[in-house]
C-alpha cells in the first residue's frame, strides 16, 4: 500500500505522540504506526498500564467498558479498525468526552466480494461437492446435482450503508440482478442511491417475500438482535438463500437451523456467528443442518483491506492528537 500523506514523522523524532496498540495488527500497519507514534505494543508490560497513561489507543477485538473509561480519565481517542464498535461502550465514551475513530466504508468492497462468494458457494453447493470428492472419494455425476442460478434473480438488501451499496452494485453488474432494498434508518426523501437501479420497500417482510438472495448489512443492536428469526424465515422463498456478513446475533441461529432442516429455505451463507471464532463443538449441528457455508468472520481479511482499515484508523488518531485543539488541552 502506498504511504499515507500523513507519513511525515521520522522514527527518531522526539516530538512524536504516544499510541498504545492494544491488539495484534498487520505487520505493515504496525510499522506505519511506528513512523508516526511512539508505540506501546500489546504484548509488552507497559501496555497493561494504558488506563493510567494512554491518551490514544488503537484496538480491534478489544472491549472498552465504562469501568475502563473511569479508570482512564486522560484518555482522549480510541482508534478502531473497521466499522463495528459494539465492543466499545460508546455511551460512556460520549459521557467521558472520548472520541471513537472507526473506519466505515474502507472494507466495503472486500465484504461485498465475500457476500457474492457465499451466495455462489451456497447456490452451487461448491464446498459440499468438493468435500464429497476429496474427503469421501465420491465420483459425482453432474446429472445428480441441482444448483441454482443467480443471474437475473432478485437480491434483497437489508441495510444500504457502505457495504450494502457495494453489494448492490456488484450483484447488479455481475448478475443483472434486480435489487430490492429495505433500510429503516435512512430517510426516503430526497431519494437516495440514485446511481443504483433498485426498488425501495417499506418493510423487511416485503424484501423477504420477493428476494432470491437476502443479504443483511446492519449493525447488531437491540433492535436488530434476532432480526431474522422463525417468522421471517417462513416468509422467504423455498429457493431463497440467506447471507449474513454483518454480525452474529442478527440471524437467530436456532431458527436458521430449523429452517434448513425443514427445507424452508434453500441455504445460508454466514461469515459471522454468535460465538466467534465459531467451533465445531458449538456449531456442528447447524453446519450439518443443510446447505450452509459458515466462515470465521473473515470477509475483510485480505492483506490489502487489513492494512487499509488499520492505517485509516491510525491516520484518524494522528490527525486528532496533532491538531491544535488537542495540543491545547
Amino acid at each position: 500500500m502506498a504511504p499515507s500523506a500523513l507519513d511525515i514523522v521520522g522514527n527518531n523524532n522526539p516530538s512524536k505522540p504516544t499510541l498504545y496498540i492494544l491488539s495484534d495488527f498487520h505487520e505493515t500497519s504496525v510499522k506505519y504506526a511506528e513512523s508516526l507514534f511512539n508505540c506501546i505494543h500489546y504484548d509488552t508490560p507497559e501496555a497493561l498500564k494504558w488506563r493510567t497513561h494512554a491518551t490514544a489507543i488503537l484496538v480491534k477485538d478489544y472491549y472498552i467498558t465504562r469501568a475502563d473509561l473511569e479508570a482512564a480519565p486522560q484518555l482522549k481517542i480510541i482508534g478502531k479498525q473497521g466499522v463495528g464498535i459494539e465492543k466499545i461502550d460508546d455511551v460512556a465514551c460520549a459521557e467521558h468526552n472520548v472520541k471513537i475513530y472507526n473506519t466505515p466504508g474502507v472494507n466495503a468492497g472486500a465484504v461485498a466480494e465475500m457476500t457474492c462468494a457465499l451466495a455462489l458457494s451456497v447456490a452451487r453447493q461448491i464446498p459440499a461437492l468438493w468435500l464429497r470428492q476429496v474427503v469421501d472419494g465420491e465420483k459425482i455425476r453432474k446429472e445428480t446435482i441441482s444448483g441454482l442460478l443467480l443471474t437475473g434473480k432478485t437480491i434483497g438488501i437489508v441495510g444500504m450503508g457502505n457495504i450494502g451499496r457495494a453489494v448492490a452494485r456488484m450483484f447488479s453488474a455481475a448478475f443483472s440482478a434486480k435489487v430490492v432494498v429495505y433500510d429503516n434508518y435512512m430517510p426516503e426523501n430526497p431519494p437516495l442511491w440514485t446511481d443504483i437501479p433498485h426498488t425501495r420497500v417499506g418493510s423487511l417482510d416485503e424484501v423477504l417475500k420477493v428476494a432470491d438472495v437476502v443479504t443483511v448489512h446492519v449493525p447488531l443492536t437491540k433492535e436488530t438482535n434476532s432480526l431474522i428469526s422463525h417468522k421471517e424465515l417462513a416468509l422467504m422463498k423455498k429457493t431463497a438463500i440467506l447471507i449474513n456478513t454483518a454480525r452474529g446475533g442478527i440471524v437467530d441461529e436456532v431458527a436458521l437451523e430449523e429452517a434448513l432442516r425443514n427445507g424452508t429455505i434453500w441455504g445460508a451463507g454466514l461469515d459471522c456467528h454468535e460465538q466467534e471464532p465459531p467451533t465445531k463443538e458449538k456449531y456442528e449441528s447447524l453446519w450439518a443442518s443443510g446447505n450452509i457455508v459458515g466462515m470465521p468472520h473473515i470477509a475483510a481479511a485480505t492483506d490489502e483491506t487489513q492494512v487499509a482499515t488499520i492505517n485509516a484508523a491510525i491516520d484518524g488518531v494522528y490527525r486528532f492528537v496533532t491538531s491544535p485543539s488537542f495540543k491545547g488541552t
